[in-house]
């Protein structure tokens, strides 16, 4: 009998060390799929991203501490590791420029602590403020202390001056994304141990009952400090690596505008589970970089995004994935095919529809006089015309009541693939 779960241990040992294998073997192949330019600058701004994000939801999700200040720790960290690499470049105390990001979360671990020491003493509503406040504070020193920000121009270096280690010089986007794709192993196994510790544990215990983890005689206040100053030194490693990428930070490194974005991709990949800031950050950076070459108003779709993922995934998208591991574990995928399938065409419909009639409405209101005509997905189309407005108010239209027929069907076809009986039995 007690070998059974020593032998289902090991086995998930197993799977866990060749799936961190498989992703090691994916990363160092990437650039060799995708080579061209652009292909590496999103790559990179995905790692970037992906470390980012995991940092803010060891706050959000883990530790239940909704910050509206973490590209504070974020930017410090950068604007640290770029005035390391400046200052020390050329010198006795060069650093390597693969130890950048290291620098970067040291300060962000320094600021971590400094700002956690008395916004940590409170939770909630209280905290929220408390970072709203914390980054306000930053952003508008970044305007004042010019000798450390640079003003409005920022600061900027030369990661090529840094001290060549093994030879690498990081003069192409290639060496800077093997260095980005380690830190990114690295900082993301670091992370997925520590939520395994016993602080990572209790920091779940304090989100979701204070009192009783004080009864027990852990204290909630030092419990979210150190998930604070942790997260705060990942967040500052991303920015070191932010600021090798680009050579250059601004004071919109440490503003509200990217705490927003870090709140947005986390919450949309899933907060309740440890890869959903994988797959917000990837798929955030992905529409950020793409929709932003196509349209204007990407940002509207990006807002819609979020609002719909609070309104009917709350669990984000990895928390869609985990709703079907008991479908795939009895093997009952394949009954969702088609409900998926025609709820995916129709919801197709209902999204041309209403992107259509957002950009007729943006060119409308943006175009110089006399342009009429605009080029939407494959045709172009006059906003004078009554026919693109009819047709994409009807696919709109058509597509939501079609929608609110087939979802249920999916649903109850879900519901049917994830029947246990054994648990109805319970």
């Amino acid at each position: 009998m007690a070998a059974a779960p020593a032998t289902r241990s090991a086995a998930l040992g197993a799977r866990r060390w060749g799936l961190w294998f498989a992703v090691v073997a994916f990363l160092l192949a990437l650039p060799h799929v995708f080579d061209s330019p652009i292909a590496l600058a999103v790559m990179n701004k995905m790692g970037i991203a992906i470390i980012f994000a995991l940092s803010y939801n060891m706050m959000l999700g883990q530790g239940g501490m909704l910050s509206f200040g973490h590209a504070v720790y974020f930017g410090l960290g950068g604007f640290i590791a770029m005035h390391a690499l400046n200052r020390l470049a050329g010198g006795p105390w060069a650093l390597p420029v693969q130890l950048l990001p290291l620098v970067g979360g040291l300060a962000g671990l320094g600021f971590g602590a400094l700002f956690g020491s008395f916004s940590t003493n409170r939770a909630g509503t209280v905290f929220a403020m408390i970072s709203l406040g914390i980054v306000e504070l930053v952003a508008s020193s970044s305007l004042i202390l010019k000798g450390f920000f640079g003003g409005e121009e920022g600061i900027s270096g030369n990661r090529t001056k840094g001290l060549v280690l093994w030879g690498i010089r990081f003069a192409s986007d290639v060496q800077v994304y093997y260095l980005i794709a380690f830190w990114v192993v690295v900082a993301t196994g670091l992370m997925y141990a520590f939520s395994r510790t016993p602080i990572g544990r209790m920091a779940n215990a304090v989100r979701d009952n204070p009192e009783r983890a004080e009864f027990v005689g852990y204290s909630q206040r030092w419990v979210r400090f150190v998930s604070f100053c942790a997260a705060g030194f990942f967040a500052g490693i991303a920015g070191g690596l932010f600021a090798v990428n680009y050579e250059i930070l601004t004071e919109e490194a440490v503003g509200l505008a990217r705490s927003g974005n870090v709140l947005l991709m986390t919450y949309i990949g899933g907060i309740g589970y440890f890869a959903g800031p994988i797959i917000g950050a990837v798929i955030f950076t992905f529409l950020e970089s793409m929709l932003s070459d196509y349209t204007p108003v990407w940002l509207l779709y990006l807002g819609i995004l979020f609002l719909a993922t609070v309104l009917f995934v709350p669990t984000g998208f990895a928390g869609v994935l985990m709703m079907h591991e008991p479908a795939r574990r009895a093997g009952r995928l394949r009954r969702l095919v088609l409900p998926y399938l025609a709820t995916i065409a129709v919801g197709l419909c209902a999204a041309i529809g209403v992107i259509g009639l957002l950009e007729m409405v943006h060119f409308w209101s943006a175009a110089a006089v006399g342009r009429t005509r605009m080029h939407l997905f494959w045709t172009t189309v006059d906003i004078t015309s009554a026919v693109p407005w009819v047709v994409f108010v009807a696919l709109a239209a058509g597509g939501a009541l079609a929608l609110r027929r087939v979802a249920p069907r999916a649903a109850a076809a879900w519901n049917e693939a994830t029947y246990r009986p054994e648990a109805v039995g319970r």
